[in-house]
C-alpha cells in the first residue's frame, strides 16, 4: 500500500492468508485509489474533458455547414453544460472532491496534469490501445470485444458520409476548415498533443475516417463504458471510498473498529451515495448511440448510411443480449441501446 522509502523499512506486503480484517482493509485501500484514478483519469479527463476539446474546436473552426461539422455534431449535445457543472460543483473550490474527497484540496487538480501525459492518440482507438495493452482476443475482457465491435460499426459510419463528401484525398488536403479544426484538437486543446501522436493535418481519406472515428468512441462508447458503471460499483461505499481517514496500515493488527474508523465517516458516505445515484441511475431523458431526431443532412444517400449504422447498432446490442443472458454478471456498459449519444451527464 506504500512505495519503499529510502532509510525506513519495505512496507509490509498483504495477503488473502491475513486475518479477514486486515486484508479487507488493504482491499479498501486499493479501491479506494482505484476510485480516485477512475473518476479523475478514466471518467473526467479521458472522457468529458476530452469531449470538451472535441467540442469547443468544432464551434470554432467548422461552419455548421460542414459535413464533418454535421456528422460529429448530435455526439457534442450538452457536453458544455455539464462540465460547466463539473467545475463549479465537483472539482472547484470547496466543492465536492474538497469536501470528501481524499484528492481533493489540490490533490485532484495534480492528478489531472500529471495524467495528461498518458492522453497519447492510440490509447483513444481501440485497435491500437487494445494490442498496446494485450487484450485483443482475451474472451473475458468484455470491454476489449464490445469496444472493438462498437468502433468498428462507427469506422463504416463515418467511412460512408466522408466518402460522400471527400472524393479523393486531394480533397482532404485541400479543406482548410478541416486542416484547422484538426490542428486546433491537437495544438491547442490538448496543448501540443503532436508530441502525444495525434496528427496536426489530415492527409488522406483514411486518416480523417480514423481522427473523427476517434472522437465520436470517445464522445459515446468510451465515456459510456466508465460513466455506467458508476451506480454498480460506487453506491456500497466499502467498495469503493471516497476517502480514506487514516493512514494506510503497516501492521497487520487490524480490527473492525480500525476499519470503520478509516473509511468514509456518515456525511461522506451519504454524500458518494447521493452523487453515485444522481449521476449514475439510469438517466429518464436519454439519446442512444446514433438514434438522434435531429436531421443534419439531406439527401438518400447519408441518409442511407445513418439507417445501415442504426442496424448495426441494433445488430450488436441483440449479440451483447444473448452473450449477456448465458453470464453469471453480464457486462452491459457498451450496448449501444445504453450508451448515450454524447458526454451529456
Amino acid at each position: 500500500l506504500q512505495l519503499p522509502s529510502t532509510g525506513s523499512p519495505p512496507p509490509p506486503l498483504f495477503l488473502p492468508t491475513d486475518p479477514p480484517m486486515v486484508w479487507l482493509l488493504a482491499k479498501c485501500w486499493v479501491r479506494s485509489s482505484d476510485f480516485q484514478l477512475h473518476e479523475l483519469q478514466s471518467h473526467l479527463l479521458r472522457g468529458h474533458l476530452m469531449a470538451e476539446v472535441i467540442a469547443v474546436a468544432t464551434m470554432r473552426c467548422l461552419p455548421s455547414i460542414h459535413p464533418i461539422f454535421k456528422l460529429i455534431i448530435p455526439h457534442l449535445r450538452y457536453t458544455l453544460e455539464i462540465n460547466v457543472r463539473a467545475r463549479t460543483g465537483l472539482v472547484s473550490d470547496m466543492g465536492v472532491f474538497d469536501q470528501v474527497v481524499s484528492t481533493g484540496g489540490g490533490g485532484h487538480v495534480e492528478l489531472l496534469k500529471r495524467a495528461g501525459g498518458f492522453l497519447t492518440y492510440s490509447s483513444f482507438c481501440p485497435p491500437d490501445d487494445l494490442a498496446d495493452r494485450g487484450l485483443l482476443g482475451v474472451k473475458s475482457s468484455f470491454y476489449a470485444q464490445d469496444a472493438l465491435r462498437l468502433w468498428e460499426i462507427i469506422f463504416r459510419y463515418v467511412e460512408g458520409i466522408v466518402s460522400l463528401h471527400y472524393k479523393t484525398d486531394v480533397a482532404v488536403k485541400d479543406d482548410p476548415e478541416l486542416q484547422t479544426w484538426c490542428r486546433e484538437i491537437t495544438e491547442i486543446g490538448l496543448q501540443g498533443g503532436q508530441d502525444r501522436g495525434f496528427p496536426v493535418s489530415l492527409q488522406s481519406r483514411d486518416q480523417v475516417c480514423h481522427f473523427v472515428t476517434m472522437c465520436i468512441f470517445t464522445c459515446t462508447g468510451q465515456h459510456s463504458s466508465v460513466h455506467l458503471g458508476q451506480l454498480d460499483w460506487y453506491a456500497w461505499v466499502p467498495n469503493a471510498p471516497c476517502t480514506m481517514r487514516l493512514p494506510p496500515p503497516t501492521t497487520k493488527d487490524a480490527t473492525l473498529e480500525t476499519v470503520m474508523a478509516t473509511l468514509p465517516n456518515f456525511h461522506q458516505a451519504s454524500l458518494q451515495m447521493s452523487i453515485t445515484w444522481q449521476l449514475g441511475r439510469r438517466q429518464p431523458i436519454m439519446v442512444a448511440v446514433g438514434q438522434h431526431e435531429e436531421e443534419y443532412f439531406s439527401g438518400p444517400e447519408p441518409k442511407a448510411v445513418l439507417k445501415k449504422f442504426r442496424e448495426e447498432l441494433a445488430a450488436l446490442d441483440k449479440e451483447i443480449e444473448n452473450r449477456n443472458a448465458k453470464l453469471d454478471m453480464p457486462y452491459e456498459y457498451l450496448r449501444p441501446s445504453l450508451v448515450e449519444n454524447s458526454v451529456a451527464i
